[in-house]
């Protein structure tokens, strides 16, 4: 008699999370097999997200807002981008999860549980902006590859954790530290497991900022599966490809991280500007760091309708990478001039900031509204696409609305 294989409880606890109900008879299930509610899944149910959001792709899942979605202040799960690389994990055991760091550059290799991590190290929240670095990509032409964003591969909601750097500081560093790799236990679409779907990290020196975390608690609840649970790194102001999701163990190098994503053209542009559609050697091409500054008209929705004398309310959010936003302004003439907003401080470092303002147009007939930031540096949007580069990364373009006015 061929010897039966069960799926694990571990496996059955990811399922149950991602249906949004107990499987009542889930121990009869025969190992491999997976529930017809996930074989042809609805995304909005399965991730709690908003049915507006737009899927992009689904091996793995990318789902990115659009901008009115992304009007709160802190932005809930419902309305949060989703970027993977690999496929979801499925047997997640808080109770057993753990985090090993290790490396050329530490001292002892050390592991540590989630519960260790929590009752030995201080707590800190902080709201942190993450943006996919390839943000606007669908704009480039000639058109590069990778998930089409348009606008809504941006967030910044509130992440509780420890820091990264009480951790490391518990570990013992050495002298030689460069920089720092995660692993996580996301599988790569191949389901080979000597392959990881993505292993970034950052140098040091942003590995010991404060705001660096690794979070256990999203607006104030577990992080849910999809967004890295049970724990992940958040590094604000960075592509978000830095703040690595089901992160189990984390390197110290003694040298630039050498993982998946890491090298050729992954999460990099040219040096210096190169024409559309140019090949850049990889020797030409640098690795992003601090995102570029940039905004987002939240409210209203493209498309807005009002009547001739009345006034249009606008708001939204702007954000400058590891530096503030110092002024935000709008144009109703297609950039030929530009009125102020009002644009409030962040809450914390690495939060984006709110602007609003009051937009009068002189006569009935069809507007557009552009936004566009300026960060401490004295550094503003370009008004349209800024340089081309064979990523699509890093498009900071003025974002804008159309409006009519009858």
């Amino acid at each position: 008699m061929k010897r039966r294989n069960f799926v694990k409880k571990a496996t059955l606890s990811s399922f149950a999370t991602l249906i949004g109900a107990e499987l009542v008879f889930g121990s009869k299930m025969l190992e491999g097999y997976t529930p017809l509610a996930l074989q042809d899944p609805d995304p909005f149910k399965m991730f709690k997200k908003n049915p507006e959001m737009v899927v992009l792709n689904d091996k793995p899942w990318n789902i990115e807002a659009q901008a009115h979605l992304l009007d709160d202040a802190i932005t809930p799960n419902s309305s949060m981008f989703i970027r993977n690389n690999g496929l979801v994990p499925e047997a997640i055991d808080p109770k057993t999860w753990t985090l090993t760091i290790d490396g050329e550059s530490v001292k002892t290799k050390k592991t540590y549980t989630l519960a260790e991590l929590k009752s030995k190290f201080a707590e800190h929240t902080y709201q942190l902006t993450l943006e996919c670095g390839g943000n606007g990509r669908s704009e480039f032409d000639p058109p590069a590859k990778g998930n089409q964003w348009t606008v809504g591969a941006v967030h910044c909601a509130s992440w509780t954790g420890v820091r990264l750097k009480d951790v490391l500081e518990d570990v013992g560093i050495k002298s030689n530290a460069v920089y720092i790799g995660f692993h996580a236990a996301d599988k790569h679409l191949s389901q080979n497991p000597k392959k990881e779907p993505i292993s970034r990290g950052c140098p040091m020196s942003k590995a010991l900022q404060d705001e660096t975390l690794l979070a256990f608690k999203m607006n104030g609840n577990d992080i849910p599966l999809i967004h890295g649970y049970p724990l992940r790194l958040v590094a604000g102001g960075w592509p978000a490809s830095v703040s690595g999701k089901w992160v189990n163990r984390i390197s110290i190098r003694n040298k630039v991280h050498d993982g998946t994503k890491m090298t050729g053209t992954a999460y990099r542009v040219p040096k210096n500007p190169v024409a559309p559609g140019e090949k850049v050697k990889d020797e030409d091409m640098c690795i992003i760091q601090s995102m570029p500054v940039k905004s987002l008209i939240t409210y209203p929705k493209t498309g807005a309708v009002i009547s001739q004398g009345k006034t249009l309310g606008i708001r939204g959010h702007a954000w400058a990478g590891e530096l503030e936003v110092a002024k935000m302004e709008y144009s109703i003439d297609f950039g030929s001039t530009w009125q102020t907003c009002s644009v409030d401080k962040p809450s914390n470092r690495l939060a984006w900031q709110h602007f609003n303002a009051s937009v009068s147009f002189p006569k009935a007939g069809y507007y557009e509204v552009w936004a566009r930031a300026t960060d401490t540096k004295n550094v503003a949007q370009p008004m349209l696409l800024p340089g081309w580069n064979p990523k699509g990364y890093l498009n900071n373009a003025c974002h804008r609305i159309a409006v009519k006015v009858k």
